[in-house]
């Protein structure tokens, strides 16, 4: 009589199909692997949402990549039309002011030519003096139309700000730094120095002995 108690069973083939090559296990089948009928192991599905995932978030990094490239575009385009208008605008406004001035200055450059004119067949200076005079007072309108001011010299103390001092002039008649002349004269547009007044500049007489008019000095004489 036969008996199968204490007996295992023997153990079966099981063949595997992957990646198109048959494997054959001998023992029992792994938990998480199920046999088909036919002995084959099928494994079970992988899930895919876990790529998908990753796909979808590198597909918003790629947009979100390029709006911000596009929008530095704009920005840096905008910029350029920006400093292409300023540029334009600060052209035009200095053309202007060129035009301005010069319309303002070409009535005494009118005044000059009739001076000159006149000068030509004059035989009284007086009246060509008169006629300058004239032609620089025109002048100094318009000067103080455009902010254009001379700057206070003879009789005013020295200002290392406004003035240049050509020389000094010993003299005990003013105190010293005081300009007692002016070598060429100096402007203010506005607020700001156009041009430094050359002047002369009051200084005290040396108090050192004339040695010519010493005895036995270079002008004295030695009769012997």
């Amino acid at each position: 009589m036969s008996s199968t108690d204490g007996c295992r069973a023997a153990p079966r083939a099981i063949k595997e199909r992957r990646s198109g090559t048959m494997v054959e296990h001998v023992g029992d089948e792994p938990e998480d692997e199920q046999a088909s009928e036919d002995g084959e192991v099928i494994f079970p599905e992988q899930d895919d949402d876990g790529a998908e995932v990753e796909q979808t978030d590198l597909e918003k990094a790629h947009a979100e990549r390029d709006r911000m490239r596009d929008q530095l575009l704009r920005i840096a385009a905008d910029f350029d039309n920006f400093r292409k208008r300023s540029r334009k605008e600060v052209e035009e406004v200095r053309r202007r002011s060129i035009e301005d001035t010069l319309r303002e200055v070409l009535p005494v450059v009118d005044n000059l030519e009739r001076a000159a004119d006149s000068m030509a067949g004059a035989t009284d200076v007086s009246a060509v003096s008169d006629g300058v005079r004239m032609v620089l007072r025109g002048f100094d309108d318009i000067a103080n139309r455009l902010g254009l001011k001379r700057i206070d010299t003879v009789g005013h103390q020295f200002d290392p700000t406004c003035h240049d001092a050509m020389q000094q002039e010993e003299t005990n008649e003013h105190a010293p730094g005081t300009i007692v002349a002016e070598v060429v004269p100096g402007y203010f547009l506005g607020e700001r120095l156009l041009r430094p007044a050359m002047v002369v500049v009051a200084k005290p007489v040396s108090d050192a002995p004339d040695l010519k008019n010493e005895p036995g000095g270079e002008g004295s004489d030695t009769d012997e």
